[in-house]
């Protein structure tokens, strides 16, 4: 996915503010993308802590470059290993609230795809920040997202060779999120961040690739616009064909046995 997929998707997470919206329609994809089976890693990195009075925020890879302003060892823990906040324990204060800015040359040609973002990342953690943990099992409350009664409604990828992404637009009741060429699992990872209180599991055993977009708003509850878009699970139930069902069931959760500060570049 590219550098604005996951810079929406991040500043969504509660504990970053920053805003998500903006962005009215799908960028471009890159024309040269990185070698799918290559593995790349930042060549040179600098990390310092985040001015707090800049509002710079959010991820970017343009060219050999590759940079992440404002971002929590939390948050990166969530980006670079696809987790929800609820499964990562025994992270320091620190690493939740401190933020950090990072600036990177990639030693490999081309526009990452997604998994090669989150190796770098996983990569730069555990040299820069000695992050070390150890993965459990643990059966906690998730919503599993199933396929609905009616079968889904998803449209299928109009390029299923082009990066992912996603973008949101809009205000007030009435939300507009857009995903292109995702599988459910990258959909998940979106959604996940504006579903905060608990993980999203896939029920649904679907494999394609899909264009997505869902229209919702944010807090149905408070909301006094009879022409408001519904809450979103029910605008992922009558507009996706998918249902998300609160249950209890096992997934990764990610125990911090070591992590630390940077030191000096």
């Amino acid at each position: 996915m590219n550098r604005r997929l996951y810079s929406s998707l991040l500043a969504a997470i509660p504990f970053i503010a920053l805003p998500v919206y903006g962005q009215t329609k799908p960028p471009a994809s890159p024309a040269v993308t990185m070698a799918r089976d290559a593995h790349p890693s930042l060549l040179v990195a600098t990390v310092k802590p985040h001015d707090p009075e800049s509002n710079r925020g959010g991820f970017d890879a343009v060219g050999d470059r590759f940079t992440v302003y404002g971002r929590s060892v939390f948050a990166l823990m969530s980006f670079a290993y696809s987790l929800h906040p609820k499964e990562i324990v025994g992270a320091p204060d620190w690493a939740k609230n401190d933020r950090w800015d990072i600036e990177g040359k990639i030693d490999t040609p081309g526009q990452p795809d997604l998994h090669q973002m989150q190796e770098m990342l996983q990569k730069l953690l555990a040299d820069r920040f000695q992050l070390h943990f150890t993965r459990e099992k643990r059966e906690l409350p998730v919503y599993a997202i199933r396929i609905a009664k009616g079968g889904p409604k998803l449209t299928p990828a109009a390029h299923p060779d082009a990066l992912a992404n996603q973008g949101a637009s809009g205000s007030g009741p009435d939300l507009t999120q857009w995903y292109t060429n995702v599988s459910i699992g990258d959909f998940i990872l979106g959604m996940q961040f504006f579903i905060p209180d608990r993980p999203i599991v896939d029920q649904t055993g679907l494999t394609g690739k899909y264009d997505i977009r869902l229209h919702y708003t944010p807090d149905e509850a408070r909301s006094t616009d009879a022409n408001a878009q519904p809450g979103i699970f029910t605008a992922i139930q009558d507009q996706l064909g998918l249902k998300l069902e609160p249950v209890k069931a096992p997934v990764d959760v990610f125990v911090i046995d070591r992590v630390e500060r940077p030191g000096e570049n």
